[in-house]
């Protein structure tokens, strides 16, 4: 049985920290898969049960350096204290550094401010052991792995330059009290200084960037008003179970999914859905846990409690595509896996070239140093995940649910977008428009009708059983029911024969011809209705026939337009008859139109395109329009559909609202465009940053600089997405 896990782990600080731990983990034959984020500092790990457990893939981790355990046992304080942890340690070392570069202030000032060997030592000391603790034992745990990391190369370098500066004190050691001796301790408490600060910096950058999660955290309030024998009681939602009824007040955050049972009022869906407009809620409505309710006190019957509910769904999902790595990290994942040996080995041949060429060894080591604090691989680590974080929680904060990096970085390749018509395109809620009893009369017509589709909850069923309630009509038994897929479906009714109910096609199977009705079919279909024809199968009889019209939705036309003008050509596929197909399709301005075809046909078609180059999105709602998601290469679900529909699809569009489809690709365009920025800005740095330090252009002081920046560029650069506006 296989089971995915999900850990948060502590301890990575770049792009082979990342390296190192899959790798750990991809030893075990009994892990299928393991994708670890730099960014949110998870892991998503899918594994055979049977063959290991969660204890055992922790002990792996840990194996490999790093500390690990169950997500979720880590809150936001554990954070917030940790960024305050970091920034007294950034503080005193800032305090303990500054002391030591006084000198080259009092140089460009034009004065002596020298500092005693002694001093220099008692200063650089605490920072070199204390504050760069956290480097030697991520070093250590690398080393252990016989493999490399950011930390190994800011230990190697700092070390080579505090205990050159150890040596030159001993073999000077009478100048121990007078100043003037050139030592190189400010250079390594600077260095680990720098880190550390943008270590920080990034650390609050990253906290920025999980605001998503967070902010849809904070809209599950704690405690639920329970109604029980007329009475109210506070209770933790923890205590709630189905059923259970509740009391909303206005103006109070609702606390789970459920159903009104009394009142009606006002919600605030916003947060979840991205609609800003109020959405007016009556008895048998059903409301979503962490909306804000209006101006009605409402009672709600719970219909769904923890990992169930609609947010609990939104934050599991976001979470996941913020794991999960798209393709372009396969790239970035390979570069790191080998950048930290190359660059020990640059530093190497730094120092025999510089000794050769100088004759100088101090200043060979100062060289090779450079080149180790300069190449650092931690913006190349963050360069991808930084801003896939950021544009799935833009995504999310406008309704747009991602359920995976890949469906992100394929969406901004998007050539062409397919339309299921019912329910996408159109509302989804056809009404009959049109009724001809040719053998009966229309109530016993609409009465055989609705018996047949009782139980359907086909669209165009649901409208011939709106039409027979309002008239009041019973039903009679089914004794037999059977589908036709694409076609209709044929019944048995007690006491009254054998049907069948569907588009003209079954006319076709029956081989029953009759010109005039055959007429009138097609002359309702080019009025752009949906005709459905009831035949009683023994005598080969049409008993009548009727037409229905669904309203297309008020953003579809506006939808088209959009997308044209993103140059993305658009199709429509669709069941439907193909004279009303056709009158739609022209109406919005669609390219090409499939009408009168299966579930299966739809998977085909989009199957075709893809081999001829197209990249599709499909769009739709329904349990037929689930094989076209898949086939699609990216599915977008409207949450206004079934539950089948949303788990095929790699898109969910949290307000039903097409217009959101557009949305959605200029996010993924824009999150593609910052991940090329990032990985531009991360490879220049090193590319001349590395040249430079080896040749003895670059101080370790500012190679520190310059690696600190690289990082914070990188991370700042993705959080530009969060301006995006629809």
């Amino acid at each position: 049985m296989k089971q995915m896990l999900s850990l948060d782990i502590k301890g990575m600080t770049c792009a082979s920290c990342v390296s190192r731990i899959e790798r750990e983990l991809k030893k075990n034959d009994s892990i299928i898969t393991a994708s670890v984020n730099l960014i949110t500092e998870k892991a998503m790990i899918e594994f055979e049960t049977k063959e290991l457990n969660s204890s055992e893939i922790i002990n792996l981790i840990k194996n490999a350096g790093f500390e690990a355990s169950l997500s979720g046992q880590k809150s936001l304080n554990t954070d917030i204290q940790g960024i305050k942890k970091d920034q007294f340690i950034l503080v005193l070392s800032i305090i303990l550094s500054l002391p030591l570069v006084l000198p080259m202030m009092g140089h460009l000032l034009g004065k002596s401010l020298e500092l005693s060997p002694l001093v220099q030592f008692i200063l650089a000391t605490p920072v070199q052991i204390y504050v760069g603790a956290d480097f030697y034992r991520s070093a250590w745990g690398a080393l252990k792995a016989k493999t490399g990391n950011m930390d190994l190369l800011i230990s190697i370098g700092t070390s080579s330059a505090y205990f050159l500066s150890l040596y030159l004190m001993y073999i000077n050691r009478e100048n121990l009290l007078h100043p003037g001796s050139h030592l190189y301790f400010e250079g390594s408490a600077v260095i680990i200084t720098l880190v550390k600060l943008g270590k920080y910096l990034e650390k609050k950058a990253k906290f920025q960037t999980t605001s998503a999660i967070r902010s849809l955290q904070k809209l599950r309030p704690e405690t639920a008003q329970i109604l029980r024998d007329g009475r109210e009681e506070k209770i933790k939602l923890e205590s709630l179970s189905l059923a259970d009824l509740i009391l909303i007040k206005p103006g109070e955050r609702i606390p789970i999914d459920g159903i009104i049972i009394k009142g009606q009022t006002q919600v605030d869906e916003s947060l979840i859905t991205g609609e800003s407009s109020l959405v007016q809620k009556k008895e048998g409505d059903k409301v979503i846990g962490g909306s804000v309710n209006g101006d009605g006190a409402i009672e709600v019957e719970v219909s769904a409690l923890g990992t169930e509910t609609v947010l609990s769904r939104i934050i599991r999902l976001v979470e996941d595509a913020q794991a999960k790595k798209p393709p372009i990290q396969r790239l970035v994942d390979k570069v790191s896996a080998v950048f930290v040996p190359i660059v020990i080995l640059i530093a190497i041949i730094t120092i025999i070239g510089s000794v050769l060429v100088i004759g100088n060894w101090e200043t060979a080591l100062i060289h090779g140093v450079a080149v180790l604090i300069i190449a650092c691989p931690c913006a190349l680590g963050l360069a991808t995940p930084a801003s896939i974080l950021v544009g799935t929680g833009v995504a999310a904060k406008k309704g747009i649910l991602i359920k995976d990096a890949e469906a992100l970085e394929i969406t901004h390749r998007l050539t062409m977008v397919a339309f299921d018509k019912t329910g996408t395109l159109t509302e989804g809620k056809p009404s009959v428009t049109y009724i001809n009893a040719i053998e009966t009369t229309e109530d016993d017509f609409l009465k055989t009708l609705a018996s047949i589709q009782q139980k359907s909850e086909h669209p165009l069923a649901l409208a011939v059983l709106k039409e027979a309630t309002n008239r009041r009509l019973s039903y009679s038994s089914v004794l037999s029911l059977r589908s036709i897929p694409g076609k209709g479906v044929e019944a048995s009714l007690e006491n009254d024969g054998h049907y069948s109910l569907g588009s003209k096609k079954i006319l076709e199977d029956l081989d029953i011809q009759q010109p005039l009705i055959m007429k009138e079919i097609n002359l309702r279909e080019v009025m752009g209705e949906t005709i459905s024809v009831l035949i009683k199968r023994d005598e080969k009889k049409i008993i009548g026939i009727l037409g229905f019209r669904d309203r297309l939705r008020p953003e579809a036309k506006k939808t088209i337009q959009k997308l044209k003008k993103l140059k993305i050509k658009t199709l429509m596929l669709t069941g439907d008859n193909r004279q009303s197909a056709k009158k739609i399709a022209d109406e919005l301005g669609i390219d090409t139109v499939f009408a009168e075809i299966s579930p299966a046909n739809k998977a085909e078609i989009i199957q075709a395109l893809r081999s001829e180059g197209q990249v599709i999105a499909m769009v739709g709602d329904g349990v037929n329009d689930a094989p076209a998601l898949v086939s699609a290469n990216v599915g977008i679900a409207l949450s206004t559909g079934t539950d089948v529909a949303m788990h095929s699809a790699g898109i969910t569009l949290m307000r039903g609202d097409p217009l959101l489809i557009s949305d959605a690709i200029e996010i993924s365009r824009k999150t593609y465009k910052k991940i090329k920025q990032n990985l531009f800005w991360a490879f220049i740095y090193n590319i001349i940053g590395i040249p430079l330090a080896a040749l003895g252009f670059l101080s370790p002081v500012l190679a520190g600089s310059a690696m600190a920046l690289s990082s914070l560029s990188v991370v700042t650069n993705s959080l530009l997405l969060k301006r995006l506006k629809s």
